[in-house]
Formats: structure tokens, C-alpha cells, sequence
């Protein structure tokens, strides 16, 4: 098959429209429509249903559609290292990660990265409800608070995170501090909305211990952490917290000394064909010297 009609068929799938893909390919609409036709032709089969909509994949362009995909991605990623041949690493570097971890630990630290690295750009990908597909390139690297199941992939642990109980000073002055998690049913708790998604139990400050926990009743109900955070921040009431993001807040402390909640582990994760990028060596390293930087108690462990 010829390559550039190969392209041509999967910018129009990806498009959707021979219009919109003439524009991206910078050809004409007859140009594309030509080349797509021309390639239906040698292969016997059509690609495309075509309606006033726009197109669709039939079942045999659906299947040469997978193919051309794992193509371009391949190129993209063998040019990536080609263009890393030279002494400083460049190019773009694209890190999928949470939306907690990649806000609130992450995005504050990337301009120290940067500073290092000057010729890299960085895209952060901040996703709660799917994992990218680093073998389709969607992201070079990603940090996972889940081991990958994706295959062809390296992976190294990073951290190991705590989740405890903070509050403000100001709410523990007014309501007093736990002594234990059978007080928990007499304070004001901030937990997690209904829609979780997680390694974990991230409303674990509902069911920990065994003492009154069914009187315990949240005060507030909000699907982010970092929203969590700050309602904590204000004064409202206790929340089960990571201590990664308790920690980028000076105005928690932590609450109930002898309770800690659930432990999981973060890992560094990136395709076993980027092995030898620069890029991504390092980002690696940088990311493991800041992580060394906090203290084992605060919950972090390279």
C-alpha cells in the first residue's frame, strides 16, 4: 500500500469528513477524495460509508483504520527519537496523570523542570476516569496510582502514598480534636461525592475503625480533592486527605495522630520503545528527586 494514500485515508477517518481532512493535509477536497478512492481500488473493498453526515468506517476500513493508526503512532515515536539523537533532549514530552496529582504536586513543580531543560515542552494530561493508551501515543510517560495493564510497558515505583485526617485549627478549636474514630460521628465530615473513581476507598473516613459509624454522617459531599482541601482550608469540618495534597497547604494540620487511612502506590510509566529517550530519562530523574526531597513520614518513598 502506498503510504501517503495510507495517511490521506487516516487523517479522513479521524476527521470524519474529506473537507476537514484537506484542510489538515493542506490538499484539496478532490485531492483526498481521489486518493482515498484510489486506495479502495487496490484493495477491492470500500472504506467508507458515505451519507450526507459525513463518513463512517465500514467494517474493512475499521480494520485497516487500526493498522494506519499503529503506524503513524510508530513513526511518530521513531522521529521523536531521532530528533533526541543530539546532546540536549528536546521536543515534547506529554505526562498523563490524575487530576489531584497533577494539580496540586505536579503542575507547581514543571518550571523547575524547565528551567533545566528549556528546549523540552511539557503537556500535562490530567485524567480521573480513563487511562491513557501510551502505545498509541496518547501520552509518552504517565504516573499511575494503579500498576499498568497496558502491555509493552516500563514501569518503576515512585512513591508510596498516605492518606490521613486534617482540619484547620481553627475548626479544632472550635469542635475539639478527635481522640479516637469513634469520636468521628461527632464532627463535621468532608468526604468524597457519590461518583468514585479510584484504587482506593477515598471515603475511607466513613468506615475506618469500628466505633459509631453509623452515626457518621458527611457535612459536605464534593467530587475533588483539591475541593476537599480547601473546604478543610475554611474551616468546615475534617477530611480524609492524601498527604501529598495536605501538604501544598499551610493552613492543615493533622487531625487524629493514631488513625492513618489507606496506602497506595504511584508509579512512573512509559512504552518499552522510548527505553533510550532522553526526554523521558530525564523527567524520570527529575521526578525522583523531588519525591526524595520529602521526608518518610509525610508518606512519600522513592
Amino acid at each position: 500500500m502506498d503510504w501517503d494514500k495510507l495517511k490521506t485515508f487516516h487523517t479522513v477517518a479521524i476527521e470524519g469528513s474529506f473537507s476537514h481532512a484537506a484542510e489538515v493535509l493542506n490538499l484539496s477536497q478532490s485531492a483526498v477524495s481521489r486518493q482515498v478512492n484510489a486506495l479502495e481500488q487496490s484493495l477491492g473493498a470500500p472504506l467508507f460509508h458515505r451519507h450526507a453526515r459525513g463518513l463512517m468506517l465500514t467494517e474493512q476500513g475499521e480494520v485497516l483504520f487500526r493498522t494506519a493508526r499503529e503506524v503513524a503512532a510508530k513513526l511518530v515515536m521513531a522521529e521523536a527519537l531521532l530528533g533526541e539523537a543530539k546532546d540536549k533532549p528536546r521536543g515534547e514530552l506529554k505526562v498523563t496523570t490524575t487530576v489531584a496529582f497533577g494539580t496540586i504536586w505536579l503542575a507547581p513543580r514543571i518550571h523547575e523542570f524547565l528551567a533545566d531543560y528549556p528546549d523540552i515542552t511539557v503537556t500535562l494530561l490530567v485524567v480521573d476516569d480513563r487511562s491513557l493508551d501510551l502505545s498509541m501515543r496518547e501520552a509518552d510517560v504517565a504516573i499511575w496510582v494503579v500498576p499498568p495493564t497496558q502491555g509493552d510497558l516500563i514501569q518503576r515505583h515512585l512513591l508510596t502514598l498516605h492518606n490521613n485526617i486534617y482540619a484547620a485549627p481553627e475548626y479544632l478549636e472550635r469542635y475539639g480534636t478527635p481522640r479516637g474514630p469513634e469520636d468521628l460521628a461527632n464532627h463535621r465530615l468532608l468526604v468524597y461525592g457519590e461518583d468514585i473513581r479510584g484504587p482506593v476507598d477515598l471515603n475511607w473516613l466513613l468506615r475506618i475503625g469500628s466505633g459509631e459509624r453509623s452515626r457518621r454522617r458527611p457535612t459536605l459531599k464534593l467530587n475533588s480533592l483539591y475541593g476537599l482541601m480547601r473546604a478543610a482550608e475554611s474551616g468546615l469540618g475534617l477530611a480524609g486527605l492524601p498527604d501529598y495534597v495536605a501538604s501544598g497547604s499551610p493552613r492543615l494540620v493533622r487531625a487524629l495522630d493514631t488513625v492513618s487511612g489507606p496506602v497506595f502506590e504511584a508509579y512512573f510509566v512509559y512504552p518499552e520503545e522510548l527505553r533510550n529517550s532522553k526526554r523521558i530519562g530525564v523527567f524520570r530523574d527529575f521526578l525522583v528527586s523531588r519525591v526524595g526531597e520529602f521526608p518518610r513520614s509525610a508518606g512519600y518513598a522513592v
